[in-house]
């Protein structure tokens, strides 16, 4: 796409990182245009945004990289879209199009600048309301899926703990300083997939990484007192179930997603009750 440069990480075909300085200011244009309900896939805006959001419907923010976006599949089978639906086909709770701020290739340094970035061009709506005393809640509910890129660009744990807290407490904030209403997601593992297998790579090692990180994040996740959903054991299935991997052979399935929904389905009703 004309404008926008990308960085290909090497050896995993279509995971792009759009370049700095760049990615910021083509973030601070969206935003100046839609606002926070944007999210990005290989540099070009998902839908997601936010803009079907009736009154009264709840808002729900998905942060994350490409397993939030869904590489790979349809809009409607990414794993927002699909708890979405479940909530309103079970429980009958009216939720507005997922926003999803997320992309391809997206570490949690990268999430970390564009949050920074919109925020700044803000001017951090989401503070305490003029006049009164209490926050005033943004986002009914708010997830957070981050750290598989950290795992295969080989960066260190301390990085990974220093900026996952970062971003943790930014999931809460959006929440209305309520961490209640903020949810994490275990890191899947790639492992399984037929490129995690490929080419002699070490899948135990890069199960071990990431059982690593989800130990970080896990802990992370009770010390703020926030949910946590485990969609690794599920992702691991997919060892023994073809159908579970998208068609590029690393990501995710809607079929799997589906799953990863119904685990997120019970702890997003008890946001919304």
């Amino acid at each position: 796409m004309r404008g926008l440069f990308f960085t290909q990480i090497r050896g995993i075909p279509g995971i792009r990182i759009l370049d700095m300085p760049q990615v910021k200011l083509i973030l601070i244009a969206v935003v100046l245009v839609f606002g926070w309900g944007v999210a990005l896939r290989a540099g070009r805006p998902v839908r997601g945004d936010g803009a079907g959001r009736a009154v009264g419907e709840a808002r729900y923010l998905a942060l994350g990289d490409s397993y939030t976006i869904g590489e790979s599949v349809d809009p409607g089978e990414r794993y927002p879209a699909q708890v979405r639906r479940l909530l309103a086909e079970n429980d009958q709770l009216a939720v507005g199009d997922p926003e999803i701020i997320a992309m391809t290739g997206w570490t949690t340094g990268n999430l970390l600048k564009a949050l920074e970035a919109m925020k700044s061009e803000q001017g951090d709506r989401e503070a305490v309301a003029k006049g009164s005393e209490k926050p005033r809640a943004v986002y009914d509910m708010v997830s957070l899926l981050i750290g598989v890129n950290n795992q295969y660009q080989g960066r260190s744990q301390e990085e990974y703990r220093e900026q996952f807290e970062q971003l943790l407490q930014q999931c809460i904030r959006l929440a209305g300083n309520r961490p209640s209403h903020v949810v994490v997601l275990s890191i899947p593992d790639y492992s399984v997939t037929p490129f995690g297998r490929m080419r002699g790579r070490d899948t135990s090692m890069i199960a071990a990484q990431i059982d690593s990180l989800n130990r970080i994040n896990a802990e992370l996740a009770r010390v703020y007192k926030v949910s946590y959903v485990d969609v690794t054991t599920e992702s691991r299935k997919a060892e023994a179930d073809p159908l579970l991997v998208a068609a590029d052979g690393l990501h995710f399935s809607g079929k799997e997603y589906r799953v990863w929904a119904g685990l997120m389905e019970p702890v997003l009703k008890r946001m919304l009750e």
